[in-house]
């Protein structure tokens, strides 16, 4: 966090912590921030929304709880099915490897990867699901996995969350309906401030 995005945050009556800027991940500095702001432990999960979801529905933050209702979940996390047939074969959209229930809207997540997973020629037999980074931590959970070193297969992909499930901690997902805008170019930047702005219309 920069100095004007906590600014920001303050006039709109939040609470802002900067952290060290020498953080490996997004987890590392949740886990500062909330040791500054609730030292006795008196929250038992905490979420971490990345700022470069501005446009993210308060329904699905509200989601993202779900599994948590389960005490052997460690993390929990988003996500959405794929209707946009690119998307199955673009390494910018990461997916989940994840069966729902019949009816159901919560499951375990068992791997994460930039290719399409499950194997392409399986596309057809099932949905693919577009993994959003919003994530549920257990505050024990936050703090074992801040602690571990990186691993072979978050190198490999990229992806800090394989980090826990090689490490044997548990992941489940919560579906939702929709993909938040995500922030990665000046286009997409432009883009997010029209539509807050239609939303504050």
């Amino acid at each position: 966090m920069h100095l004007e995005d906590a600014d920001a945050i303050e006039r709109a009556g939040g609470q802002a912590v900067l952290t060290r800027p020498d953080h490996p991940s997004g987890s590392d500095r949740v886990f500062e921030a909330v040791q500054h702001l609730d030292p006795e432990g008196t929250y038992d999960a905490v979420i971490n929304i990345q700022g470069d979801l501005p446009t993210i529905a308060p329904e699905a933050v509200r989601a993202v709880f779900a599994p948590l209702a389960n005490p052997q979940v460690d993390i929990a996390t988003l996500a959405v099915e794929i209707s946009i047939p690119d998307e199955r074969r673009n390494p910018n959209v990461v997916k989940v490897a994840v069966v729902f229930p019949p009816g159901g809207r919560v499951a375990r997540a068992h791997y994460f990867s930039r290719a399409p997973v499950p194997w392409p020629g399986a596309e057809d037999s099932g949905p693919l699901y577009h993994h959003i980074g919003l994530y549920a931590f257990r505050r024990a959970a936050l703090e074992r996995f801040v602690a571990l070193p990186p691993s072979p297969l978050e190198g490999r992909e990229r992806l800090e969350q394989l980090r826990a499930i090689e490490a044997g901690m548990r992941i489940d997902v919560a579906l939702v309906d929709t993909v938040p805008l995500g922030v990665d170019t000046p286009a997409d930047l432009d883009r997010a401030r029209a539509l807050m702005a239609q939303s504050s219309d």
